[in-house]
């Protein structure tokens, strides 16, 4: 019998990286959200009801809390979602008690707006490095894992389900008006985790379906240097054999693109589709270069 592998595969850099995103949003926590008392959802939202109810260190309550989430978690993950997990708690732990012990002022004069705002971009922007690197910082992601692998629910809605019930808890220590700039701040929050994932721009997949499908592969080939690939399909009304191009571009080229579908085939159908992420030649490493003497 082959021995099981138990090579986690785990990358210095992402280690690196996970760090530095725990200390950028644990600064956002400790000088916006701390500091100007307002809420978070999560167990970061919990350490913050036991500061202020219990005067507890959210560097400590932060382990505390997620100690029986990692036992729950540990039989059902896999080792190295396990091990980032762990390990982002810890260095978020620690970044935590650090910049509470750090002697910075933010002088913003208590204006909750500007808090809000602060601490959507830094804990957004830090988050937001730290899953794009496979990590998280503990907490009710891990019920979340658990709720879409045995009951079927997605993780959204019981993530969101619980930051609803923790803010709305930490009515206990915070007044109407105080928990609504919380909103705002947990709505930028997830405007910047979602931007910081998905880079400065999404790129662009393109489906093509012509007659002339040859002609219009050659030429985005040779005039924007973009590969394409060919898709078999049939008609759904007249059952002919259909070839559909599919490439991916930039959306500087996106104009281009459109132009040279005309110039070719004035009735081809185009459809334009969003890319979260392109990995590849011409998106993480360069194309070739294209030499021209005009």
């Amino acid at each position: 019998m082959a021995q099981k592998q138990t090579h986690l595969n785990i990358s210095l850099i992402d280690l690196v990286v996970i760090a530095l995103g725990t200390a950028i949003y644990s600064f956002g926590i400790v000088f916006f959200n701390i500091y100007n008392h307002l809420a978070d959802g999560g167990v970061t939202g919990i350490t913050l009801i036991l500061r202020a109810l219990f005067h507890i260190d959210p560097a400590y309550s932060t382990i505390l809390v997620n100690i029986p989430l990692f036992l729950i978690g540990y039989r059902f993950l896999g080792k190295k979602d396990m091990f980032y997990t762990l390990y982002g708690t810890i260095v978020l732990a620690v970044f935590l008690w650090i910049w509470q012990r750090v002697p910075l002022v933010i002088n913003i004069d208590h204006d909750l707006l500007l808090s809000a705002i602060g601490a959507g971009l830094f804990g957004g922007f830090g988050c937001g490095i730290v899953y794009r690197f496979g990590g998280t910082t503990g907490g009710v992601d891990i019920v979340a894992r658990l709720f879409e692998r045995f009951k079927g629910i997605q993780m959204g809605q019981t993530l969101l389900t619980i930051d609803v019930i923790v803010l709305l808890s930490s009515l206990i220590y915070l007044d109407v008006r105080q928990l609504a700039y919380t909103l705002i701040y947990v709505w930028i929050f997830s405007v910047i985790v979602n931007f910081t994932q998905q880079g400065a721009y999404t790129a662009r997949g393109i489906l093509i379906i012509s007659n002339e499908s040859n002609a219009i592969s050659t030429a985005i080939q040779s005039e924007l240097s973009r590969g394409v690939t060919f898709l078999n399909a049939e008609g759904g009304y007249s059952h002919h054999p259909k070839q559909i191009i599919y490439c991916v571009v930039s959306p500087s080229e996106l104009h281009s693109l459109k132009q040279l579908v005309e110039s070719i085939d004035k009735e081809a159908f185009i459809s334009i589709l969003n890319v979260n992420e392109a990995i590849g030649e011409g998106f993480t490493y360069k194309r070739p270069k294209k030499f021209k003497i005009l």
